[in-house]
This record gives C-alpha cells, sequence and structure tokens, in this order.
C-alpha cells in the first residue's frame, strides 16, 4: 500500500451498528450500514471502538427501552468522545427523553432513518442533541431494507411491509411505524431477485404486519408469492411472521406445493382466553386460531408451527392463564415465544383494570416457557427418521449446523463445504434442543467432498 493510500485508509472513519428487537429492525439497520458504506465509512462491530454508533431501538416492551438507555451509556463511557445517534421505534416515540440522556448527539425517528446523511453532516459533538423526529401520522414512504450476513450469504431478512393498521390494545407499534404500507411488487420480485443473485440461499420476508403487504395496493401476499416462487436459482423463503386472520387457503396450499416456501409458519396467539383475546382487540377468536392450525397440519404434517403469547395482561386471572395453557398444551404446535406482559404508554391496555402483580407474571412466564420446551422437544421427536432440507451454516467444532425448512435445528459432522448449501438430510437422533443427521443428498454431497 502506497504512503498515501495507508494515510486515507487510517483516517476514514468507523461506525458501529447495534439492533434491538425485531428482524424487521436488523434489516434496517443493515440498509442503514450500507449508507454509511456508500458516504465512505467503514462499518465495524459494536465492541470495537468507532467514531460514529447508531443504536436502532424497540419500544414493544419497558426492557427494549431501557437496554437502550444502558447501551447509551456504556458507549459514553468507552468512547466519550463518539458521536451517538438513537433511532428507530423508541425514538419516534419519545425523543425527548432519549435526547436527555448524557451521550446522545442525534435522534432519528422512524422515517428519518434513512435519510440520515440529510439531517447529519459532520457528526461532531455539540452540547445539546439534534433531534429529527416527525410525527408519523400520514406518512406514506416505504424505506427498502434487507440484511444478511456479507460473508457467508446464508441467510436474508427481507422487509417487505412496514406499519400496521390494527389497534391491539397493548400495541405501540402503529405509533411509532404508521399507516400499514407495503414495497412495490415489481421492486420486491427486483430486490429479490437481487438477493439470490448475491448467494442468499434462505429469504426471509419481514415487516410489522406481513400478512397485510399489499391490502392498500389491492395485490395481496398470495400474490407477491406467486411470483416469488416463479424467480430461478436455489434458494427457498420463509415468511417470518403472519397473523392467524391472515394466514388464508391459497398461502397454504402454495406453501405446500411449492418447494421455494418453507414448511414453517409463526402464528401470533398472544392469548388462549377468549375473555383476554377480546380485551386484547384482536382480529380472531380461538375457534379461529384453532381451525387455522388444523388446516396448516392437514395439508402440510411436517409443517413447524411457532406461537407468540403474551402473559399476565391486565384482567388475566389464574383460570384465564390456565384456558391459555391448556390451549396450547393440546394444539400440535412446535414451539412457543412467551412474552411478559409490559405496560407501554399511549396504549388502551395499560388503563385497564385487573393489573397482575409483576412476581406472578413471571411465574406465568416460566410456566409457558417450560411447556415450550416440552412442544419443541415433541415436535424434534416426532421428525425422527424423516427426510428434510436443511440449509448448513457456519462450521464449528467439528459440526455444521443449519435448520431444515420446518425449522428444526440440525447437527452434522462435516467440513465447511456444506456451508451455505441445501442438502436433503434424514433425522436419526436427538440431543437436547439439537438432532442428528444422515446426508441423504448423495449426488450433491459426492460433488461437493470431490471439488
Amino acid at each position: 500500500m502506497c504512503p498515501l493510500s495507508f494515510y486515507l485508509n487510517q483516517m476514514k472513519r468507523k461506525v458501529a451498528l447495534h439492533t434491538l428487537g425485531c428482524k424487521l429492525n436488523f434489516a434496517e439497520t443493515s440498509s442503514i450500514g450500507d449508507d454509511f458504506l456508500k458516504h465512505g465509512f467503514d462499518v465495524v462491530d459494536f465492541n470495537d471502538s468507532a467514531d460514529v454508533y447508531v443504536l436502532n431501538t424497540c419500544t414493544v416492551t419497558e426492557n427494549a427501552e431501557k437496554e437502550c438507555r444502558q447501551i447509551v451509556r456504556r458507549i459514553e463511557r468507552k468512547n466519550p468522545d463518539a458521536y451517538i445517534i438513537v433511532t428507530g421505534c423508541y425514538a419516534q416515540l419519545r425523543p425527548g427523553e432519549i435526547s436527555s440522556i448524557k451521550g446522545v448527539d442525534a435522534v432519528l425517528g422512524s422515517n428519518e432513518k434513512f435519510q440520515l446523511f440529510s439531517f447529519i453532516k459532520d457528526f461532531e459533538k455539540k452540547d445539546l442533541a439534534c433531534i429529527y423526529v416527525n410525527e408519523i401520522k400520514g406518512i406514506n414512504e416505504f424505506g427498502i431494507a434487507h440484511s444478511g450476513d456479507a460473508d457467508s450469504r446464508t441467510r436474508a431478512y427481507f422487509k417487505i411491509q412496514d406499519g400496521c393498521d390494527y389497534k391491539c390494545s397493548f400495541c405501540t407499534i402503529p405509533l411509532a411505524r404508521g399507516i400499514s404500507r407495503s414495497m412495490n411488487p415489481e421492486k420486491a420480485v427486483d430486490e429479490l431477485k437481487n438477493l439470490v443473485d448475491a448467494g442468499y440461499k434462505e429469504i426471509i420476508l419481514t415487516g410489522v404486519n406481513v400478512g397485510d403487504y399489499g391490502n392498500s395496493i389491492n395485490y395481496p401476499l398470495i400474490k407477491l408469492l406467486e411470483k416469488f416462487v416463479q424467480v430461478d436459482g436455489d434458494f427457498r423463503i420463509r415468511i417470518s411472521s403472519i397473523e392467524p386472520n391472515l394466514l388464508n387457503e391459497e398461502i397454504i396450499d402454495l406453501t405446500s406445493d411449492s418447494e421455494k416456501l418453507c414448511n414453517h409458519f409463526h402464528i401470533p396467539l398472544q392469548s388462549g382466553s377468549p375473555k383476554i383475546l377480546k380485551l386484547m382487540q384482536r382480529r380472531y377468536t380461538t375457534s379461529d386460531y384453532q381451525h387455522v392450525i388444523e388446516r396448516v397440519k392437514n395439508k402440510i404434517p411436517d409443517a413447524g408451527i411457532g406461537v407468540d403469547v403474551i402473559v399476565g395482561f391486565p384482567g388475566e386471572d389464574e383460570n384465564d392463564f390456565m384456558t391459555t395453557y391448556n390451549f396450547l398444551k393440546d394444539l400440535p404446535v412446535s414451539y412457543l415465544h412467551v412474552f411478559t406482559y409490559s405496560e407501554r404508554p399511549d396504549t388502551k391496555a395499560i388503563s385497564m383494570s385487573g393489573k397482575v402483580d409483576v412476581a406472578e407474571r413471571r411465574e406465568r412466564n416460566n410456566r409457558l416457557r417450560i411447556l415450550g420446551i416440552k412442544k419443541k422437544h415433541e415436535f424434534y421427536k416426532s421428525m425422527i427418521g424423516t427426510d428434510q432440507t436443511v440449509l448448513f451454516e457456519s462450521c464449528n467444532d467439528g459440526l455444521i449446523k443449519g435448520f431444515t425448512s420446518n425449522y428444526i435445528r440440525v447437527a452434522h459432522p462435516a467440513k465447511n463445504i456444506f456451508e451455505n448449501k441445501l442438502i436433503t438430510v434424514r433425522l436419526n437422533s436427538l440431543d437436547g434442543d439439537l438432532c442428528s443427521c444422515n446426508i441423504m443428498d448423495t449426488k450433491n454431497s459426492i460433488d461437493l467432498l470431490a471439488s
């Protein structure tokens, strides 16, 4: 390297990015990182020393907000001269609160984060934090975002939808993200092709309410999925999460018929108690939910099904909790994501009567988590002896691991020649939360071993 190039490289500024919350946030953080790269920055690990730190926040729970404040203080102690930017949902909803945290230099709202360099020019610390947050109401812009591991090119999170028109009584996301809006379908197909051409083998569709894709433009999700599965290439598509009232028979049928759609659905329930479900202002009944699960399993018997559930919602007594517990126990679902209810400002639920003691919330959370572990073990065990397609990831400690189409974690003793390959395997034993397997895709594996 010539002396001038070395000097310029040493002068290149560094940015570190950190994400709190959902996969949608991860996709958007990656796009922010791309913006910094285009402006001549190096993107470094968040634990490394950097000139600029960007924290993309979440406001779904009080813990997420608390973690944001802790991270900012940690950065400020480690590198008091660094320029700290906080953006995302927490920033959109309470910018003044964030700007008062020592060390924060700029607060950007949900829409402004995609125009970061239009607002911030020099990244020089000043006495007061700058706030760039506009009211989210009425915003129709769609910020394109996708993220993936640039080294392994294994999985990419692809944002196709943003915002939400639902009015769940516990949720602040519509306040932070605005109305439901979708990516242009032609642009979405082009972006998918770009991800496939870049070498990604699994594209995970993300959004606030993915199933609501295209509602405002009369282009339903099923039409987009039909376009996606027609794209050439060796890849598969996974839907990150979809509301039960939006998972229709057409989507289930297409998933059953196409190898490019993963046999896996993550379907939020939130409560199995009809009383609590109504208080939450969800758009389905427990009977509706059960019928959706039954339709999936009837059409795709080996489908993996994940469930979101909230415990400790206002008014939930022990009988309501046990109704939820038993409802889930009897459903053929594969795993649970259990959340403890957290009071969120500006939501209807915060003023509801029947507040559940925090200790009781935690105890109920623990009981449902144990049930979730049992459900996962039962599902994994039921798949022993079946053939599944695995996308293998990185190789560590002599094992290469990956997920099947129906979301079973698999390990196999192998060199990294199987990395980022879709391989047919036979599941043969269960060790904790990992299934061992035999390679069945003989032609592919022989070709790999010979190369």
